[in-house]
């Protein structure tokens, strides 16, 4: 399984912002090798911190995405756009998933 993890920070009160935009449905879900796509808010005193956490079957599938039109065009829609003033930072991680351990049945 191959892992995609974006950290986004930023001001507070605008998490809730992600949260609405990657809860609608979009066309990742119908992509060949997409397994779940999770987000996660923390919050603190000054800033919050997102985490867009997606699974992909294999790092082919996902190159597969990431390469598709579908995919370049969105990022191509918001090309020449300015950052929204309520982001701080934001970084993206890749991983080989290895272990992956499940609550087992009683």
């Amino acid at each position: 399984m191959y892992v995609q993890i974006k950290k986004i920070k930023v001001t507070e009160g605008n998490a809730e912002l992600f949260v609405q935009r990657f809860s609608k449905e979009g066309i990742i879900e119908k992509q060949d090798g997409f397994v779940d796509l999770q987000v996660m808010v923390k919050k603190t005193r000054k800033e919050e911190e997102v985490i867009i956490m997606v699974r992909w079957e294999s790092y082919d599938l996902w190159k597969k995405w990431e390469t598709s039109e579908e995919h370049l065009a969105g990022h191509r829609a918001n090309r020449g756009k300015p950052k929204q003033d309520y982001v701080i930072s934001s970084e993206n991680a890749y991983y080989d998933l290895k272990v992956n351990k499940k609550h087992s049945s009683r």
